[in-house]
Formats: structure tokens, C-alpha cells, sequence
């Protein structure tokens, strides 16, 4: 393996009587939810966490695969936000006359653009079984539908039994995994996103407020995410908030009131913004460096990332990021665009945090006869010494 250092990010130049400052991140705040975690969306650096594995019963929470599961539909073009959708018996607001609902009545046909703010922003139970019924026909198909993409998500710990999130034995889900799908809907569906932001909808002549309150608290940048509440299930949020560049997403389950889920939330979303940061230290298609190439019609290749890199320190860390270049071992043409050629090894104070594919920006095509020959020349004189 061959090593190249090639950048450090924010690195100080220090003068041998100075010692660079320890990093010191307090203790994170403890809360009363029953489950909770906090993680960076970027790289899924999980910041805070507590009973994250724990299974909890969701409640409306559930909505979220339900929005994710109807987002992938409208993304592959199977049903579109047009759609009129007519509202069946099952799925009439009578039928849940002791929960949230978005007030839909049989037989009217509704636009499944209005149906997901129904069922985002109003909580509407009659909402999801509309949804679920015009996305796969009946409720148990989109269950199953539901089950298949937390498989694929790896929503180890989770099982979904309606779409709508009422107290049932075979419903229950993690901390974690409704961060990770929380994510997923971020990253995801961008078409259907924006939606969480909004804090009011009025359909059938009756406006709802969005239940998430940190939505208009001027303190946070609160773009998301969902509220959730059963008898059984306690008081649940998730959130999604930005600061700069840095996006974090917590979720509590089980807190004891609608207050208490946003403070502890705040609480959380506060401590990560304060204490860490998301750095962007490689682009993708960026040049990193230039490197020996043998045998090739040219002989230096550039080199980069293909994805974007992101890195989750302490704020104090962040300051004594070092990146090196560690290509796998001499480079040969023919190299093609794209081709992993070694890694980006990213360190903080000589220890290894991040590492990233390095690969080919370019191809080289292998060069002609005599330039091979006189490469082989070159590079058996370069092994003598």
C-alpha cells in the first residue's frame, strides 16, 4: 500500500510549547421517554441513545412507513399525487370516532395529494386506510407492503400491522428504526417531504394545526417530522431539524405528555447541535491528488471520492481532522473511470475515524508497446533503490 497525505482540515500550525486542547463533550441530557435516540442523518453517527432496541409501541408514528411505502409508489410512477381517490366504507372518518382524522366521507372521491396531508399533518387514520387501500388494493396487502420495505430498510426490530398505528399485539417498533425511516423518507422522497412542514390543512371545511409544536419554535430549525399517541403507547415524536449544514434527527418514544416529548426533543436536537458537527471534507468528482501510473498512455492519474463524504465529530475534533491517500499498491493501465484504486483514510490525533473508496476520476487506457517496455525499464531501475 502506498500512502500519500494530502490534506488536513482547519489544522493549526503550533509552536512546540503548545499542546492542542483536549476534547471534552459533556455528558448527554437524560430524559424521561421510555426510548430515545439521536443521530446525525449524514452518516447515521449515533450521538445519544437510550433503550434504542427496545421495542415500543409506535402509534402514529406507523405513518411514516405509511407515507414512505405510498412515496415509493408515486416515485415509480405506479399512482401519482392526481389521483382521485374514493373514500370506501372502511376508510370513512366514522369509523374512528375516538381518534385523529382527516374528516373523509364515504364514497367522495379525494386527491391523494390531500389524503397525505391528511395523513401527515392531520394524523388522519381515515386518511391511511385510503391510502393503503388505493395504493394496494386493501389494508392487508399494504401491510404486507409495509412489512417488505422495513425488511429492505432493515428495520430489524419492527412489524407493522395496520397503516394507521391503533394499539395492536403485532405492532411495535425502536427508537432506532424509526430514525432510520425517518431518514429514509429525507433521503428518500423529496417530493413528499416539504409536507412535514406544514403547520396547518383545512379539508371538508375543518383546519387541523400540525401537532408537532417545534415546528413554530423560532429556537430550532424544525423541518419534521411526525407526533404519536395511544393510551398504550404514551406520548411519541420524531424530528428533523437543520443547523448550517448539519441535519439531526431524534425520536422519543413513551414520553409521559404532548409537552414533555418536545422538551425532551429540544433537549436532545439542542445537545448534537451544540456539541457536534457534520463536515463535508471530500466532494464527489473533487481532485484529490495525482498518482503514478505505469504502463499507461499517460503516466499520473487523478483521483477523488465518488460520493460525497461526511464525517460526524465533536467540535473540538473537528479542528484536527488529517486526510491521507493510500492507493493500493502501484497502479498498472488499463484503469477505468470509476475503479477503486485505494482509500481515503480520515484520522483525528492519529486515530482512524472515517475511510472512504478513493477511485479513478479519469480511465487510462494502457499505452503502446515501447511505452510499456520503458515503463518496465523505469520500474525495475525504481526497485533497485
Amino acid at each position: 500500500m502506498r500512502k500519500l497525505f494530502f490534506a488536513s482540515t482547519l489544522l493549526s500550525a503550533l509552536s512546540f510549547s503548545v499542546v492542542a486542547a483536549p476534547t471534552i463533550v459533556p455528558d448527554p441530557p437524560v430524559i424521561g421517554a421510555n426510548g430515545y435516540i439521536l443521530l446525525d442523518f449524514h452518516t447515521g453517527a449515533v450521538l445519544v441513545e437510550k433503550n434504542a432496541d427496545q421495542t415500543l409501541n409506535p402509534a402514529s408514528l406507523t405513518k411514516l412507513m405509511t407515507a414512505y411505502v405510498a412515496g415509493q409508489e408515486v416515485s415509480s410512477g405506479n399512482i401519482s399525487l392526481d389521483d382521485q381517490v374514493t373514500i370506501s366504507e372502511r376508510a370513512w372518518a366514522k369509523n374512528f370516532p375516538d381518534s385523529s382524522k382527516m374528516f373523509i366521507e364515504v364514497g367522495t372521491q379525494v386527491s391523494l395529494q390531500d389524503l397525505y396531508r391528511g395523513l401527515v399533518i392531520q394524523s388522519g387514520n381515515d386518511a391511511s386506510v385510503a391510502i393503503a387501500e388505493h395504493v394496494a388494493g386493501s389494508e392487508a396487502a399494504f401491510v404486507s407492503l409495509m412489512n417488505s420495505w422495513a425488511s429492505k430498510l432493515e428495520l430489524k426490530n419492527t412489524s407493522f400491522s395496520n397503516p394507521h398505528g391503533l394499539d395492536s399485539d403485532e405492532l411495535y417498533s425502536t427508537p432506532r428504526d424509526i430514525a432510520k425511516l425517518s431518514q429514509a423518507i429525507i433521503r428518500d422522497l423529496p417530493q413528499i417531504y416539504p409536507l412535514y412542514s406544514e403547520r396547518a390543512f383545512t379539508y371538508n371545511g375543518i383546519t387541523q394545526y400540525n401537532r408537532n409544536g417545534l415546528l413554530r419554535d423560532r429556537s430550532l430549525d424544525v423541518d419534521g417530522m411526525k407526533t404519536g399517541y395511544t393510551s398504550g403507547a404514551g406520548y411519541s415524536l420524531a424530528t428533523s431539524a437543520t443547523n448550517g449544514d448539519m441535519r439531526l434527527i431524534s425520536v422519543v418514544m413513551g414520553s409521559s405528555s404532548a409537552k414533555s416529548r418536545e422538551s425532551e426533543s429540544k433537549q436532545l436536537l439542542s445537545y448534537g447541535f451544540r456539541f457536534f458537527d457534520t463536515i463535508s471534507p471530500t466532494q464527489a468528482g473533487e481532485t484529490l491528488s495525482e498518482v503514478k501510473v505505469w504502463m499507461g498512455q499517460k503516466d499520473a492519474l487523478n483521483v477523488g471520492v465518488n460520493v460525497d463524504s461526511f464525517l460526524t465529530l465533536s467540535k473540538g475534533d473537528s479542528a484536527k481532522l488529517v486526510a491521507e491517500i493510500e492507493t493500493n499498491g502501484e497502479l498498472t493501465a488499463p484503469i477505468s473511470k470509476g475503479e477503486k484504486v485505494g482509500n481515503v483514510i480520515y484520522t483525528v490525533e492519529g486515530k482512524e475515524v472515517a475511510r472512504a473508496d478513493l477511485v479513478a476520476l479519469e480511465s487510462v487506457e494502457q499505452g503502446s508497446m515501447f511505452k510499456r517496455f520503458m515503463d518496465w525499464i523505469k520500474r525495475t531501475i525504481s526497485s533497485w533503490f
